[in-house]
């Protein structure tokens, strides 16, 4: 029988040693493999104190936590981040029940601006607020494979800088003093930085998750109440702008960026099968509208009420009518129950000329039915296509006696043509998606990849 006592090997000093040696790799080894396997600390731009409040913790959905390595650039571009202290952005998320004058937003800056989760739809899908892509962008580019931490390697500077809720926040300030302070003092703390004074912020972008006008406040008229002066900065002028919505006429420098939907996957399958999904999905509708009548005569409003109107009236369009306390508008899977169904989804004017509805739209592969060219087509050029005949339909507004009567306009649409148009649609929901800043090898490009690409080409026919 085995024993130490009569064993050369364990008689030894040297044995001893390498037993003692042993016996501790064997002990130890299940625990440095648990330290391994057990998710690794955030990087230090997660380790503010103040994130806590905003990021629920569940192994689900911790966006701090990268599980793969990163996937190469694709985008050809190297990236750098300016850090800025955090007034500029997290600072603003510790008041985040006031960066809304009209809700409170702390449940939608969450997990980095994806919102709460939405199980019943599955781990990728979050109720994400409209106005929180400038978190979204930021969120997933602090892991993108196309940054660089050495500026001196940088091809782009993102300054990350949460514009879009500083304006809401302080939109009802009455001093345009004190309502454009901060931005005043971003631009003055990003022009100290030799990178920006290298090409003077040619090289520079910003998102913000709000309109262009918001930040577009004339400069004579000091006691507007809402935006400020932000876009009129020249400094700001010389850098790329990324808003969700862009001044058409004169915003040479701005460029539309989607707004955010419901739908935030980490892998190629999980928007493969999304995609399928979409193909296979029974359409009973011939159209649909998600929304609720405007007051006054406005071209917007007449052009919106007047498709309220004819959708009401047929017995082809489902209306969901935002306006009844009892509805559902803002409950995502309804949104997306109605818009499964429906071949097309009209998209008339809001507030603005666009709507976040135009990508919930698209995401449920449900055509979209335009009423003014800049509810998308001199918007999103970076991510949409030029021939807009092919995704869409487009149906002039012109008040109620001018606008054609709708149903007559889609039923003219070939079955072929539909399923066609429906391909094209079904096929652009990776590029406007915004894929959870878990999502290091996608196999697939999302709207912040997109950008980057559209980006780096801009910046190089600007230095030309």
């Amino acid at each position: 029988m085995f024993t130490m006592k009569h064993n050369k090997f364990f008689d030894s000093k040297p044995s001893r040693i390498t037993l003692s040696l042993s016996l501790f790799i064997l002990f130890s080894f299940p625990s440095l493999l648990l330290f391994r396997l057990w998710p690794q600390p955030p990087s230090p731009f997660h380790r503010m104190p103040l994130l806590s409040l905003f990021t629920t913790r569940s192994t689900s959905y911790d966006v701090a936590a990268v599980s793969t390595p990163p996937a190469e650039c694709r985008a050809g571009v190297s990236v750098y981040i300016h850090d800025l202290p955090p007034e500029f952005n997290f600072g603003l998320l510790e008041d985040c029940q006031h960066l809304n004058r009209f809700i409170n937003m702390c449940p939608h800056v969450a997990h980095r601006g994806l919102g709460q989760p939405l199980p019943s739809l599955g781990r990728s899908w979050f109720a994400t607020n409209q106005f929180t892509s400038e978190m979204l962008f930021h969120a997933r580019l602090e892991g993108h494979p196309c940054r660089t931490h050495d500026p001196a390697h940088a091809d782009l500077f993102y300054v990350p800088f949460y514009g879009g809720f500083h304006m809401s926040s302080r939109s009802r300030e009455p001093d345009p003093v004190v309502r454009d302070a901060l931005a005043v003092r971003m631009v003055e703390h990003v022009g100290l930085s030799p990178w920006w004074q290298r090409r003077h912020g040619r090289d520079h972008f910003i998102t913000l998750g709000r309109t262009g006008w918001d930040f577009l406040r004339n400069p004579n008229a000091s006691q507007e109440i809402g935006a400020n002066t932000l876009l009129h900065m020249p400094a700001v002028k010389n850098m790329s702008v990324l808003v969700v919505e862009r001044q058409p006429w004169t915003g040479t420098n701005q460029h539309g960026l989607p707004y955010p939907s419901y739908f935030h996957p980490t892998t190629s399958g999980e928007m493969l099968t999304w995609q399928e999904k979409m193909r296979r999905s029974k359409r009973p509708y011939l159209f649909s509208f998600i929304g609720k009548a405007r007051k006054g005569g406005g071209a917007n409003a007449v052009a919106r009420n007047e498709m309220m109107r004819q959708c009401a009236e047929s017995p082809r369009c489902e209306l969901v009518n935002c306006g009844d306390k009892k509805s559902k508008c803002h409950n995502p899977e309804e949104v997306l129950r109605v818009m499964t169904r429906s071949e097309f989804c009209l998209q008339a004017p809001g507030d603005s000329f666009t709507r976040r509805s135009t990508f919930d739209a698209l995401l449920a592969g449900c055509i979209p039915v335009f009423s003014s060219r800049h509810t998308c087509y001199t918007q999103y050029a970076w991510f949409l296509p030029q021939d807009w005949r092919s995704y869409s339909v487009f149906i002039e507004a012109g008040g109620s006696k001018q606008m054609k009567r709708i149903e007559d306009e889609l039923m003219k649409i070939t079955p072929e043509k539909r399923e066609k148009m429906r391909s094209k649609v079904i096929g652009l929901i990776p590029r406007v998606t915004y894929a959870h800043p878990n999502g290091t090898r996608l196999g697939f490009r999302d709207a912040v990849d997109v950008a980057l690409e559209a980006l780096a080409k801009h910046i190089v026919d600007k230095s030309i």
